[in-house]
């Protein structure tokens, strides 16, 4: 089971439990647990800002646009810590904060409503067993992009592996008396090489193709001997 380990709101908790049992001094352990949730704000706070930065956008740079975002970091970090300037080139609003150790530049882009980039359509991966000729009883189990055609992907493939036997790792595995086989080309090669042509490894291992045997009814005939046995 993977730990999430603890969030703000329960460190802090355990620091003003703890404090009391490591210091008589009541004094300390207040001023110890302000200076350290004061830090977990200001992390926190830095950490709002560069996903801003980073993801979020000002609809335009009119004065009232700049001066609430202006208001949300003096919240955040001070009044007297913060600058925000609009670019020269109207296309993004600088931001400096001034810390007692440092000085926090970055940039907040300017994308007016509707002009937001349309996400990119994800093509959705299909089944592609393939199989050796020598072997058409045993699947690898692969995948491909649905806008890639089965032979298209089966070129590819062929390609890859190819390529793969020629590569340093590919001359190396030769050289430690790794089998030149398919099997292990597609247990070995990384995935951004198949992902690079619209192919996904699903299983590194191959499956036996499994045959359905379908039951036949019984006669008359064969209840009656049944049933005489």
């Amino acid at each position: 089971m993977k730990s999430t380990g603890l969030n703000d709101a329960q460190f802090l908790e355990l620091l003003q439990k703890i404090l009391p049992q490591a210091t008589a001094d009541p004094r300390l352990a207040a001023l110890i647990y302000d200076r350290v949730a004061q830090e977990v704000r200001l992390i926190n706070n830095l950490k709002s800002l560069e996903k801003l930065c980073a993801e979020g956008a000002l609809p335009n740079l009119e004065p009232a646009t700049v001066a609430e975002l202006q208001s949300r970091l003096e919240t955040n970090f001070g009044q007297a810590n913060v600058v925000v300037k609009p670019s020269e080139k109207g296309d993004a609003a600088s931001v400096e904060i001034v810390l007692p150790d440092r000085t926090i530049s970055n940039r907040v882009k300017v994308q007016p409503p509707g002009t937001e980039e349309e996400e990119e359509v994800k093509v959705p991966f299909v089944p592609f067993p393939v199989s050796l000729p020598e072997d058409p009883e045993l699947l690898w189990v692969l995948a491909r992009r649905e806008d890639l055609a089965p032979a298209e992907a089966t070129r590819a493939l062929v390609t890859i592996e190819e390529e793969f036997w020629e590569t340093k790792v590919g001359q190396k595995l030769q050289r430690d008396r790794v089998e030149k086989s398919f099997a292990e080309f597609i247990a070995r090669v990384p995935a951004a090489a198949l992902a690079d042509s619209g192919l996904k490894r699903h299983y590194k291992a191959p499956e036996p193709r499994q045959t359905l045997r379908r039951l036949v009814p019984a006669t008359q005939a064969d209840l009656v001997a049944l049933s005489q046995a």
